[in-house]
């Protein structure tokens, strides 16, 4: 293995100081240097293959210029999108991006949170499984001036101990219900995707207030739960189908597009028509949805306006200092309902 180049060789190369070289380096903007010792230092850099220390750099200007990124699941498309989002949004600052994944684990959720300091990194995102389990550590978080940016769906009240960008989804989950009802359907099922350890928390209650505004009686509505793979919804579903033969819900919303694709497998195993027999709603709408064989509606998350608003906040308040407020600041984007090949009216309706 080739011995790691040092910045004492750069500078030796270039004749200069060990102290030139670094000013010049990290471009720092009380070099004295000309531009002929610059370009000289650039290039010895470059020839030897010179890449700088981020801890050493972070001693020296105080940032890291790396920004934390803590999620669910990277193998749902829902969060590799946020995390490619996210990632050309601070990389416009030039701020690299660094991620943890929880792999659907509260347990190792519950680590990466406790050791989210330890990072080298300016400031952390972090999309949980509940915040409200978390918000002890937020706090922590916000207390010690450490810049952090909570992701989720729901507008918790009170208000998270630290900047925040949710997702609303009373917009577009009203819309979603609006839209099955007026195809006729009164009977519901609603397909909770959760991760080890998590609590279904308040989008199953949401479910059932927008429906009871239509009339829908509980009795007419199944919640269920299933895991965070397609394979646990299809399971799950499949399940239900197989152990409710009669008085079956002719319409479905599942928590994640990926549970809305497990669950219409399910329902073909199971001898069921996607949308003739059963309507299936996702939530999310990952781009995947436009381009199944069968066209999934979903509720639409803004990816863009979210991760944007995070990186906003986030670099503000790692660039600002004292100067940006002393208060948590709160960002709450709306939801969109985006109807496709998977509903249609309901069957004798």
């Amino acid at each position: 293995m080739s011995q790691k180049v040092r910045l004492k060789d750069v500078a030796e190369r270039a004749g200069v100081a060990v102290n030139t070289a670094s000013t010049i380096l990290n471009r720092r903007p009380n070099s004295w240097a000309s531009k002929e010792t610059e370009a000289r230092v650039f290039a010895a850099a470059k020839d030897l293959g010179y890449r700088p220390s981020k801890t050493a750099r972070a001693l020296q200007s105080g940032r890291y210029h790396s920004i934390g990124l803590l999620l669910q699941d990277l193998t749902n498309p829902f969060f590799s999108t946020i995390a490619d989002e996210l990632e050309s949004a601070v990389e416009a600052k030039n701020y690299d991006l660094i991620i943890e994944n929880c792999r659907s684990s509260v347990v190792r959720e519950k680590r990466l949170m406790r050791d989210i300091r330890d990072l080298e990194v300016d400031g952390t995102v972090v999309w949980l499984s509940d915040n409200e389990v978390f918000r002890e550590d937020l706090s922590a978080c916000f207390a010690a001036k450490s810049p952090i940016v909570a992701l989720g769906n729901g507008v918790p009240e009170p208000a998270l101990p630290v900047d925040a960008v949710l997702s609303d989804f009373t917009q577009g989950l009203t819309q979603a219900i609006s839209a099955l009802h007026e195809l006729g359907h009164r009977r519901f099922a609603f397909l909770s995707a959760l991760a080890e350890g998590q609590d279904s928390g308040s989008r199953p209650q949401l479910f059932q207030s927008l429906l009871a505004v239509h009339g829908v009686p509980q009795s007419n509505i199944d919640v269920l739960r299933c895991g965070h793979s397609i394979e646990s919804a299809r399971e799950s579903f499949a399940s239900f189908l197989a152990e409710r033969p009669d008085n079956r819900p002719t319409a479905l919303i599942a928590m994640n597009d990926l549970a809305a694709i497990g669950s219409m497998r399910a329902a073909r195993e199971a001898g069921l028509s996607v949308p003739e027999d059963l309507s299936v709603v996702g939530v999310d709408d990952v781009p995947l949805c436009s381009y199944l064989p069968l066209t999934l509606s979903s509720i639409r998350q803004r990816y863009r306006m979210i991760t944007q608003g995070a990186a906003d906040l986030l670099l503000e308040r790692i660039e600002g200092g004292d100067s940006v407020s002393a208060t948590p600041r709160q960002v709450v984007i709306p939801t969109l309902f985006v109807p496709r090949e998977s509903i249609a009216r309901a069957p004798g309706s």
